[in-house]
């Protein structure tokens, strides 16, 4: 008996390519390093803890360089193709994203914990924000929809807890519960809609869903169709769409801003590749379902966005954070496109290769805009727009950074890389066929600009009155420096944006 038992054992072992696990698994390494290491550092000397989180965060970046010579999986069926970790193109660049994106927010927060004089568990708050680094790194890489909801929930628990984490504010309490009780909601609706799927595929890998899925027998097609449709939900609240979309404006606010940085970045990178993953790989064969409510979601995202973002009014005490939070919402719209259009698509990768070029600009100079906002919120607690005015008089070249963030925003030279890929999504629309998506994109682009120029007119006009000149600490010079070279490398290179939408991703 045990003869026979061993080479069964045997079979059933995966090997491990730790390589390909790297970038993630050391990400989480140093989150429990810094949660160990709180209990021994002095209080005097917790900023130790922030500049080792920082250094994670890059070295895991850096993990990634060894990874381009080619494809890899692990964690695979014995003797299959069918794999649970896959590291292509694809995930190569949402993690870059996830880890360029969360170590930007990490300079951030150097400055904003050192500012917050303790109010703020620093500890805790790096464990938090490298765990969910983690999970973000590891959803893209996910091929099984167990693993994909595992490391969903990874990358946003902690992100509760970075929001409500600020001792005695109210505000931040607020806008941590309805963060997790909607997002709670949209798990567990997707959870639902993943039992449904299993139960008429009797497979969780990705790869063989989409090949099962499309020969379910015709009693099981109606609950086949609603599992696709409830697994999209979840994926559809990470990424802010509408209706999915009302926790946004007070999170932003209520959280410190570097979080609020990352999750209109990172977050936005987990909700767009998840549903990447479940819509092209998964469900190809259900294009009918997933596409128009997709097309009807990014005219509805970016519509409601950008009304929310125009109705902000200068004066309103955090209305800058407030604007950038609809703005995002409205860039979620545009990023949906590429996917709806997929649907309609010979070439589905294609399609999809125009929101993650479009999500890499839009990365590097929101990212970049909310490190200027961290700045200004440094003497102007309430961090209204209407405290922008006349920054090009105290800070000239953090203005001029500025003007040029929210010129790419808004797809206006000389943010070139704006224009570019606003191009590449409004063509991925064309190409597909969806004119009437295409034609609501581009009334959405003119109303943008009305509030992206009017906050760029504002920083050079004549202030009301002395400006404010002050020291800009070291970390946060260094995060609007990084965000401003790659915005300006990317508009001097604009091609790149139309090469990387025509290359292979999975």
């Amino acid at each position: 008996m045990s003869s026979l038992a061993q080479p069964l054992a045997e079979n059933l072992v995966q090997s491990v390519d730790w390589l390909a696990i790297a970038p993630p698994t050391l990400a989480a390494v140093v989150a429990l390093a810094v949660l160990v290491a709180d209990l021994f550092v002095p209080d005097a000397r917790k900023q130790l803890l922030g500049w080792l989180s920082v250094a994670g965060l890059a070295a895991s970046a850096a993990l990634l360089l060894p990874l381009l010579d080619g494809d890899r999986s692990t964690f695979c069926l014995t003797g299959t193709p069918v794999c649970s970790y896959t590291v292509d193109r694809f995930t190569l660049v949402i993690q870059f994203l996830v880890l360029g994106g969360a170590l930007l927010a990490a300079l951030l927060l150097v400055t904003a914990l050192k500012d917050a004089r303790k109010q703020l568990p620093e500890g805790e708050f790096w464990f938090l924000l490298l765990s969910s680094a983690a999970g973000a790194a590891l959803l893209p890489a996910s091929r099984d929809l167990a693993t994909l909801i595992v490391a969903l929930e990874v990358a946003s628990l902690p992100a509760f807890a970075l929001v409500g984490l600020r001792h005695g504010d109210r505000r931040s309490s607020e806008a941590a519960l309805k963060f997790f009780l909607s997002s709670v909601t949209a798990t567990a609706v997707s959870l639902l809609g993943i039992s449904f799927v299993y139960a008429t595929t009797g497979t969780l890998y990705l790869t063989q869903v989409a090949e099962r899925i499309q020969h379910v027998d015709g009693q099981l097609h109606t609950l086949a169709q609603t599992g696709v449709v409830l697994t999209l939900v979840g994926f559809a609240f990470k990424t802010a769409a509408v209706p999915f979309h009302f926790w946004v404006p007070d999170t932003y606010v209520g959280a410190p801003l570097p979080i609020a940085a990352y999750l209109s970045v990172v977050g936005k990178a987990v909700g767009f590749s998840g549903l990447i993953l479940v819509t092209v790989v998964a469900f190809p064969s259900y294009a009918d379902v997933w596409g128009p409510a997709l097309a009807a979601l990014a005219a509805l995202t970016m519509t409601v966005g950008n009304v929310g973002a125009l109705r902000q009014r200068t004066t309103r005490a955090y209305s800058a954070v407030r604007l950038l939070a609809w703005s995002s919402v409205g860039q979620a719209g545009y990023l949906l496109v590429p996917i709806a259009a997929a649907a309609y698509s010979d070439d589905a990768e294609h399609a999809v290769g125009s929101t993650l070029a479009y999500a890499l600009m839009y990365a590097a100079v929101n990212l970049g805009a909310f490190a200027v906002a961290a700045l200004v919120g440094r003497t102007a607690r309430a961090n209204r727009v209407a405290d922008y005015r006349g920054l090009y008089a105290s800070h000239p070249v953090t203005a001029l950074l500025l003007a040029f963030f929210l010129l790419c925003l808004a797809g206006l030279p000389p943010g070139i890389i704006g224009l570019f890929a606003k191009v590449t999504v409004f063509s991925a629309a064309v190409d597909a066929g969806l004119g009437w998506l295409a034609v609501v994109m581009a009334a959405n682009v003119v109303i943008a600009l009305f509030y992206y120029l009017q906050w760029t007119a504002l920083l050079f006009r004549a202030p009301e009155g002395e400006p404010a000149k002050h020291r800009v600490p070291a970390p946060l010079t260094a995060a609007i420096t990084l965000t401003a070279v790659v915005g300006i490398a990317l508009s001097g290179a604009p091609q790149l944006v139309l090469r990387f939408a025509d290359t292979t991703l999975f």
